[in-house]
């Protein structure tokens, strides 16, 4: 076994980015055909057949444990030598994910652990994600001057106010939820009490507290987030943003942005760019799969893909598939267990299986890329529950498949499709997977094939499931277990095959990622721009910030 070593690119030019894009480029295009796919017609159109035989051959019979370490570069030395350079120069390709150390990055950055009463509310990874990107923020705001950060896309003001109340910066939380916008400030109240007894009991009893502002809006348009840069918004007397863009009046914000929606992150970069009292930006972007593409849902300079006159010039486009793919991450994949992985493999060949049955007998359902929910993984829970010591039971201290299939609050992802329905069930799981506890083993053994296979029972039994939430009668000559014996000898390809197409994902990522500081770079040597893994990518799998400061007035 073996794992690919350092990646031998670099981006700290122009020309360094570019040469990586372009090569990025010239991998990714002869497997469009992957990249691309839709799992849901895994059987359908028999997608296994554009893969290399030998290669389908060799990872048929692989173990799971295995497969789950392909999109981290992990091959195997018995594999055929076409496979193993294929892994190896794709990983190549890809951004290293571990987390930078900062202080050498941003020396004197200040980063402390939450208190209790900041951190209320979040979860293990919520409060890492926190803690790092407002230390990074603080840092960055300090080294502008910044009067003012802007927190776009606030959700419930984790971020805002622990720069407000822990590093004492003005600060404006935006967020499209009005909830959220009542939450932040009903959080905002109950944290300012305490900070106001902890002041009253020392000498800094007469300072004033800064508490963040809110603001629910959808920042639809650069324009618009400009238009809140410029607006004089008051809280306790304070006017925490008293500049205007158009205007010369020595301002200075930051704009900051944790896991920034779709074209939010874009949004925010260009209007760092435009807005001359924007002196520097943090974005940590996510939900690829949300972002417009010119050629596909959008035409003109406000697509979120690409960005930079070298993506466009590169002439490459990806699609929503594609762009969905880019959210699946390595580490994640390497943290399941084997039976996690197992089962996520069998719901896709069930999904795809019932898309035969669709496509056999109703047609017509097709055109309207029907969403049957999450009934596989509804019906896999009622399995373990009747039968506990199944082969898809955890173990002590590892995820749970009922806190894999629970969905985490504030979660990005919008299934609308069929195609999301299989390609984001596997990253949906694994971004609400539990981390497995750091003091066990995670070395399972070789994980023995299950019963699913030939399992006709549990196949029929998603197929009524589905059909009910389509609102499907099944019509007298559906011959369910027709279609199960055709698909059945090529069920056990899907793993295989979703294995690979899933190590496209942290390369996709990486290339949207380079696009977007290609751009910042892309206008010249006023813009100070980097792009660093500030979070641990095990916790936090969108672990990458893009950080860019103006070095002279624009």
């Amino acid at each position: 076994m073996s794992s690919n070593g350092c990646c031998k690119y670099s981006c700290e030019t122009a020309s360094e980015t570019l040469e990586w894009i372009n090569a990025i480029v010239d991998f990714i295009r002869p497997y469009s055909f992957l990249t691309g796919a839709h799992v849901v017609n895994f059987f359908k159109d028999r997608m296994w057949e554009a893969i290399d035989k030998e290669w389908m051959d060799c990872l048929r019979k692989e173990a799971v444990e295995n497969l789950l370490q392909i999109p981290g570069g992990v091959v195997q030395d018995h594999w055929p030598a076409s496979l193993k350079k294929f892994i190896v120069t794709l990983s190549s390709l890809v951004l290293p994910r571990q987390q930078q150390d900062l202080q050498t990055v941003l020396p004197g950055m200040n980063m402390t652990s939450l208190n209790s009463v900041l951190s209320t509310g979040m979860n293990w990874k919520k409060k890492h994600e926190v803690e790092v990107l407002s230390a990074v923020v603080d840092s960055i705001a300090t080294s502008v001057g910044a009067n003012a950060i802007i927190d776009v896309g606030s959700g419930q003001g984790y971020l805002a106010q622990v720069l407000s109340f822990h590093y004492q910066h003005a600060v404006v939380a935006i967020d499209a939820c009005s909830h959220h916008g009542r939450v932040t400030d009903a959080r905002a109240e109950q944290i300012k009490k305490y900070y106001a007894a902890q002041m009253r009991k020392s000498v800094s009893g007469n300072r004033s507290l800064t508490v963040p502002k809110t603001v629910t809006c959808n920042v639809m348009s650069i324009d618009m987030l400009k238009a809140l840069a410029a607006t004089p918004l008051h809280k306790d007397n304070v006017s925490l943003l008293q500049s205007s863009c158009n205007a010369d009046n020595g301002s200075s914000l930051v704009l900051a942005g944790l896991h920034a929606c779709g074209d939010l992150s874009v949004t925010m970069l260009k209007t760092f760019m435009e807005c001359k009292e924007v002196k520097a930006v943090v974005s940590v972007g996510c939900c690829y799969n949300l972002l417009s593409e010119e050629g596909f849902n959008h035409v003109g300079s406000q697509c979120g893909f690409p960005m930079s006159c070298g993506v466009i010039s590169a002439g490459i486009s990806l699609g929503k598939s594609s762009r969905d793919l880019a959210c699946q991450s390595a580490e994640r994949w390497k943290c399941l267990e084997n039976d996690a992985g197992l089962h996520n493999f069998e719901l896709h060949a069930l999904r795809a299986a019932f898309q035969m049955v669709l496509s056999v007998y109703y047609p017509e359902v097709m055109s309207t890329s029907p969403s049957i929910g999450r009934q596989g993984k509804a019906l896999r829970r009622r399995q373990q529950r009747v039968v506990p010591n199944s082969s898809l039971h955890h173990k002590e201290n590892k995820c749970s498949l009922s806190e894999i299939n629970s969905h985490v609050t504030g979660s990005c992802y919008h299934k609308k499709s069929t195609e999301l329905e299989t390609d984001d069930s596997f990253d949906m799981m694994l971004e609400t997977t539990s981390i497995t506890n750091e003091n066990s083993s995670n070395k399972a053994t070789k994980c023995e094939r299950s019963e699913f296979i030939g399992n006709y029972p549990l196949f029929q039994k998603y197929c009524l499931l589905g059909l009910c939430r389509l609102g499907l009668e099944p019509l007298k000559e559906t011959d369910i277990h027709g279609i199960w014996k055709q698909v059945e000898s090529f069920a056990e390809l899907i793993g295989p095959y979703w294995s690979l197409r899933a190590a496209f994902g942290p390369l996709l990522e990486t290339f949207l990622l380079l696009d977007r500081l290609l751009f910042l770079q892309e206008q010249g040597s006023s813009i100070e721009a980097v792009m660093l893994p500030i979070f641990n990518p095990a916790l936090s799998p969108r672990n990458v910030a893009i950080i860019a400061k103006k070095l002279t007035q624009m």
